[in-house]
Parts: C-alpha cells; sequence; structure tokens
C-alpha cells in the first residue's frame, strides 16, 4: 500500500505576554523521504525561555542538516541534538542576566522507521487510528508521582507542583534523554509532538480522537481551540507538531 506523510505545526500564544515554544517540520535536504519534527517549550523569564527554545530548533535543523542516515545513526543524531543544545543553552547563562531553559521533543522518520527523544514534560503521543500505542513519560515531579502509583491522572491535572521538572535543557545536571525503539509507520499512524499548553487540558482519548478522524491542519485547529477553551483565560503557550502517515490513494477521493 503507497503510503504518504501529511504534517502540520500550530502554535498560540496562549494568555500569556511572549511565545516561548518553539516548533518545526524539516525535510532533509539530500535525503528523500527524511524528514525531523521538533518542539521545544523554554522557561527562564521574560525572553530567558524563548532564547532557550530557539536554541533547541536552531540546533536540531543544523543537525539534521549535516545527518548522513548512510553513515549515521539516528539514535545518535536525537541524543547529539538535544545534548548540544543543552550546552548552547547553559553558554547562554555565561553570556546573560537569564536562566533559561527548555524541554525538547525530537522525531526523525525516515523510509521504514520513525524514532524520537525526549526531555521534560513536552510530549510524543503515537497513535494508530485513535488508539494510543505509546506515550512519552513526563521528566516531572507529577510524572514520577503518577509512575509510583502516588497520583492518578486527575490528580496530577490540579497539583500545585505540576510545573516542577526533574530533567530539562540547560540546567546544573545533564538533561536525561529518552530515545524510543524505532517503529515501522502505517497507514493510520499519528505522531504528535505538543507542549504542555496543549496536553493539560485535554485527555489521550480525545486527542486520538481529533487526529484520528481529521486531516493533519484540521486536527491541529480543533486541538488548539480546546486547549484555548478549558484553559478559561489563563492558558499557556500551545504548541504542537503533527505527522500523519496516510494512505496516498485516499487522499485523492478527499475534498
Amino acid at each position: 500500500m503507497p503510503i504518504t506523510v501529511e504534517t502540520c505545526v500550530a502554535s498560540h500564544i496562549g494568555d500569556r505576554h511572549e511565545q516561548q515554544d518553539r516548533v518545526g517540520v524539516f525535510a532533509h535536504p539530500r535525503q528523500r523521504g527524511t524528514m525531523i519534527a521538533v518542539l521545544a517549550d523554554g522557561m527562564g523569564g521574560h525572553t530567558g525561555g524563548a532564547i532557550a527554545a530557539e536554541q533547541v530548533l536552531l540546533k536540531a535543523r543544523q543537525n539534521f542538516e549535516s545527518y548522513a542516515p548512510q553513515n549515521e545513526s539516528p539514535n545518535d543524531l536525537l541524543a547529539e541534538i538535544v545534548n548540544d543544545a543543552h550546552v548552547i543553552i547553559r553558554l547562554t547563562r555565561l553570556t546573560s542576566e537569564k536562566e533559561p531553559h527548555s524541554t525538547a521533543v525530537v522525531l526523525v522518520l525516515q523510509p521504514g522507521h520513525v524514532r524520537w527523544a525526549h526531555c521534560g514534560d513536552s510530549r510524543l503521543y503515537h497513535f494508530r487510528g485513535a488508539e494510543l500505542v505509546s506515550r512519552s513519560a513526563d521528566h516531572s515531579l507529577v510524572g514520577e508521582l503518577l509512575r509510583r502509583g502516588r497520583l492518578n491522572e486527575a490528580g496530577a491535572r490540579v497539583h500545585p507542583k505540576r510545573n516542577v521538572l526533574l530533567s530539562c535543557l540547560g540546567g546544573e545536571k545533564a538533561p536525561e534523554v529518552v530515545i524510543s525503539e524505532p517503529v515501522a509507520p502505517q497507514a493510520g499512524d499519528s505522531f504528535l509532538l505538543c507542549s504542555d499548553g496543549l496536553w493539560g487540558h485535554l485527555s489521550d482519548a480525545e486527542i486520538g480522537a481529533a487526529v484520528a478522524t481529521r486531516r493533519a491542519r484540521e486536527a491541529a485547529e480543533v486541538l488548539v481551540e480546546r486547549a484555548r477553551q478549558r484553559a478559561g483565560g489563563y492558558g499557556d503557550n500551545v504548541s504542537l507538531a503533527l505527522i500523519k502517515i496516510v494512505d496516498a490513494g485516499s487522499l485523492s477521493s478527499q475534498p
């Protein structure tokens, strides 16, 4: 079955004074069918978070453009992007009065397989149709409490320390970089990278239903709109990148 890739990126400033998220999807300049998606949620006071997130995006694009799949491992690429961005953000602290930090989610799609890495509490969701196949584990205090069974999902959404991260880029400690096992993509798969400004207001089931039944752009619009409505005027920045693997034949029959 011939398949193709449908992508969309979206962001909204929310109810903040500054957009500190960064998100992008880029095709490889030389390798057909190879692309990268990256999302970063910056933290660190006025402009500091935006600077940190921008460094993640820039480093991802730079490293990806020089990536040679024939000679390099995608796992090495993913780890290098996160670790290199961490070093650059740390250096930024030395040349400014800011305290920049950032999360990172990076996905690499090549013919036949998809891999991703993350650090912090920005997420990667893998859906097959509307069914959740996997979701990245948040490097946060609340995420750890969930894993230990000391907190449920409902309690996590209102926990007073839900924004406390245990690992991120730009901190004193080296970032914890978790790299996925390779996934062989098939028609009906969707990969969603998003910041907590989105997932903090929507259940996994809601997200899955939205991405399974809509084209990428429409799904992105619906997800952002729902998150904004539920934020009730107190929402964080919202950002996402959506990659859908679709049956190439089905696109010709859609309006």
